[in-house]
This record gives structure tokens, C-alpha cells and sequence, in this order.
């Protein structure tokens, strides 16, 4: 693995986390399509390591006000954030990682060989992308961010656990369940982009002896570049659907998996 390898894994990684177009089907694919060898598992914790420290760093101020005020002490602290934060949201939050952790302990063997087949990935890249078009221009996107009910959260935690399939997208399919909920595209944006977090760092914290015991210079490059790269997309993204919808994603994802199928059956 070079340093020029990296970077392109880390920046793969900072969009796809965030952006409904999925990590894992990239990094799988990316290889894939140039011959490349597997990075191995140390540089997958420090590519995840690196997209926990942009959504930490990006909604460091609302995590502060999320906490505090789960514990009841968040009016004394007078902390800021974007939203005004209903008391429950840490306890959503919880509720909403559950099923992702129960559906990774049990399918991880599955995750990492028969879900990483070429024409699976072009097919789940296809049809999720779909979905997401067509909940994102028939929801009525009449609720906000205080409108999510623990029901809810289960719902949209349920979803994150279908997205250990690569293609599906983690970011994809919550905020597709958010919008089928009739939650406006901020809203589900942001619950999808806050409940990465713990699901991120209990992955990381999983396998953290492995990314300690062969950490190089290349892993803190991919950390860099996947932190960066993920903060610029978390960013990016809360501002360009309050003004433009999810078309460009279906259509994107449209166009890799077509590539993936050509190259599939011309090989």
C-alpha cells in the first residue's frame, strides 16, 4: 500500500460514509476494478477511524448539548448547537445503534465474503439508489428533527443494520427510512449523520489492537485523509439538500453499477 493509495482509499471513504452512495461498495469495488491487493484489516479501522473523528469534530457542539441535556444539565450549561435538541435524543440515538451492532456481530463472516460479490454490489447500488429517488420526490417531508419518536428511531436503526450489505449505504438507507417517515431531507440527514457515530466507534474500538499493532505511516495517512474528507462531505451534504434533492446520487449510483456490470462481463 502506497501513501498515493492511501489518499485515495481515505478520500473513498470520507465521501461514501456520508454521501448515499456507500463506502464499502467503493472500497470493495475500487480494488476490484484496478487489480489492486486487499489493504488488509488494520487499514479498514483506520479508514473508519478517520470518518469518527470528522462527524466528532463536525458535531462536536451538538454531542455536547445531546449529552448535557440527556442528563438534565444542559439549560445550566447554556451550550449551543444548530437545533434546539429534545431531551430523548441521546436515548433515539441508542436505540437507533442497536440493531446495526446486533446485525454486525451476526453477519460480519457474511459481510466480509458472499455480500462482496461484483454483480451483488452493482444490483444493491441500483435498487437502494432507486428508492432513495423515489421516497425522496413522493415523502411529504412535513417533520423535523424534534418530531423523531423512539418508533421512529427503531425503524431508522433497523435500516442501518440492512446497510451492512455493501451497496445499500449506511447513510443511504437511513435517511431513505427518514423521508418514508415524512421527516424533511436536513432533519433526516442529520439524525442519519449523528447515529454514525456510535456504531463507527464501537467498529473501531472492535478492532483497534489490530490498527495499533500495525499502524504505519500509511494508516495515519488514510486516517488523515478519511477525517478530512469526511468532514468537507458532512458539510457539503447538510447544505445541498436543503436546496437541490437526491437525484444526482440515483443517477450516479446508476453509472457505477453499470461500469461494474461491463467490466464484470468483459472480463
Amino acid at each position: 500500500m502506497t501513501t498515493i493509495h492511501a489518499i485515495i482509499f481515505g478520500i473513498i471513504q470520507g465521501l461514501g460514509e456520508f454521501l448515499p452512495i456507500s463506502s464499502s461498495a467503493h472500497l470493495i469495488i475500487f480494488p476490484w476494478l484496478f487489480k489492486l491487493p486487499d489493504p488488509g484489516l488494520s487499514f479498514d479501522v483506520a479508514l473508519h477511524f478517520g470518518t469518527l473523528i470528522a462527524v466528532v469534530l463536525f458535531f462536536w457542539k451538538d454531542w455536547l448539548n445531546i449529552i448535557a441535556r440527556a442528563f438534565g444539565f444542559g439549560e445550566k450549561l447554556k451550550l449551543s448547537a444548530v437545533i434546539n435538541y429534545p431531551k430523548n435524543t441521546l436515548w433515539l440515538l441508542v436505540i437507533a445503534t442497536v440493531p446495526g451492532a446486533i446485525f454486525g456481530f451476526l453477519f460480519e463472516k457474511q459481510a466480509e465474503t458472499i455480500f462482496r460479490a461484483p454483480l451483488l454490489i452493482a444490483g444493491t447500488l441500483t435498487l437502494a439508489g432507486l428508492v432513495l429517488y423515489w421516497l425522496d420526490i413522493t415523502s411529504k417531508k412535513d417533520r423535523d428533527f424534534t418530531k423523531i419518536s423512539p418508533k421512529n428511531a427503531l425503524l431508522i436503526g433497523l435500516s442501518q443494520a440492512v446497510a451492512i450489505i455493501p451497496g445499500i449505504s449506511r447513510s443511504g438507507a437511513t435517511i431513505s427510512t427518514g423521508l418514508a417517515l415524512g421527516f424533511n431531507r436536513t432533519s433526516a440527514a442529520r439524525f442519519s449523520f449523528l447515529m454514525s457515530a456510535p456504531i463507527i466507534f464501537g467498529a473501531t474500538i472492535l478492532k483497534f489492537k489490530e490498527l495499533l499493532h500495525n499502524f504505519t505511516s500509511v494508516e495515519f495517512v488514510a486516517i488523515l485523509s478519511a477525517a478530512i474528507t469526511g468532514y468537507i462531505a458532512i458539510a457539503w451534504m447538510l447544505k445541498f439538500i436543503e436546496r437541490i434533492s437526491y437525484k444526482i446520487f440515483f443517477w450516479y449510483r446508476l453509472a457505477f453499477a453499470l461500469i461494474i456490470v461491463l467490466v464484470f462481463f468483459w472480463r
